[in-house]
């Protein structure tokens, strides 16, 4: 049984129960080295030795080997909408036990216990009755959805799309772009509308677009690629930044860390928060163009810590300026991305 929650982009995340979790810990550890020998070399997602970084560089440097046009495509629920016989099918190429294969059948036909706003609880079997979706938030989801991307990308390459088109597949998950030659964007978003058909799921049309880089830009996986500038020289070149969208995610975060109703803490236990939120943003975006971001976090968390330290001592605002950069970054072990210091790198 799964208990089922809704996150605020409004989509389902199932939680297996406790029982469930181990059971499925215990086959995904077991089933993801059989099958990650089966999984093409355009998935980065949920593999050991790959990662989203090594995504986006690929995206980058195919894009400056004469790939300028690119299907940024979405698919509409891509968890939710696996079929389950095509998905056992490709879990039965590898897996004679018949037992396992049952025993994944019920993990994806399992009931899922809500509660609805009265706080009654209510159970539902909606992937049993319309045999499709996998459970988000279960340990063996990621495994089952990089099978039933293969398929796609399998498909691409057998139909001969890879070398008529001139095409470059990069896929994490459920993001994908399609990287194409000069003059193939179109046929390539076609024939991948009519792939996905066969597959039964379903393109978000109001989110795939073709576009053509450098006189327009695209977002993946964080971060946008399109026309960058030198900071000295104003010279273009085609690159790859953290997306604006993210940055502001990361100012957000910084904002609530550091208001006026937090000044209760521990100026430590607000640095360390702070510390640990930067590291770990600038953990992820530490490829590409990211020094412009790092100085403008910097700026931002400094102003903000320094607003809140005057808040909670009670200090006025004074020439020459309250809790200088050397203060905060050396007395209270703030930590600087665009390279002050190093230590949010050593962490």
């Amino acid at each position: 049984m799964c208990k089922s929650l809704l996150d605020e982009v409004q989509y389902e995340v199932t939680v297996s129960t406790l029982r469930d979790r181990v059971c499925m810990t215990a086959a995904m550890l077991v089933l993801a080295p059989i099958f990650e020998a089966d999984l093409p070399a355009e998935q980065y997602a949920y593999r050991q030795g790959r990662n989203a970084q090594q995504a986006v560089i690929e995206v980058e440097e195919t894009l400056f080997y004469d790939h300028p046009e690119v299907v940024d495509a979405d698919l509409a629920d891509y968890f939710g909408s696996i079929p389950h016989s095509e998905l056992m099918c490709s879990l039965a190429r590898r897996i004679v036990d018949g037992r396992v294969l049952h025993l994944i059948k019920m993990w994806l036909e399992c009931t899922v216990e809500d509660t609805d706003d009265m706080g009654r609880k209510r159970r539902t079997t909606e992937a049993k009755d319309s045999s499709r979706g996998i459970p988000q938030g279960s340990p063996l989801s990621p495994l089952l959805a990089n099978l039933y991307m293969r398929r796609f990308v399998l498909g691409w390459k057998k139909l001969g799309l890879e070398e008529s088109l001139g095409t470059r597949i990069v896929t994490y998950a459920d993001d994908l772009v399609i990287l194409c030659r000069r003059g193939n964007a179109e046929a390539a978003l076609t024939r991948m509308r009519e792939l996905m058909e066969k597959l039964k799921l379903t393109v978000n049309e109001d989110k795939t677009r073709i576009c053509r880089v450098p006189d327009g830009s695209f977002d993946f996986l964080g971060y946008t690629f399109g026309r960058l500038y030198k900071r000295t020289t104003g010279t273009a070149y085609l690159g790859m930044r953290p997306s604006k969208k993210n940055i502001q995610r990361m100012v957000e975060t910084v904002h609530a860390l550091t208001a006026a109703n937090t000044t209760w803490q521990e100026t430590t236990q607000i640095v360390q928060e702070l510390n640990r939120a930067l590291r770990g943003w600038a953990n992820y975006f530490k490829v590409g163009s990211v020094s412009r971001a790092y100085r403008a976090l910097d700026l931002y968390t400094a102003a903000r810590l320094r607003r809140w330290l005057r808040i909670k001592h009670k200090r006025r605002h004074r020439r020459g300026g309250t809790y200088p950069l050397p203060h905060l970054y050396g007395y209270f072990g703030l930590v600087s991305l665009s390279g002050r210091n190093t230590s949010w790198a050593k962490a």
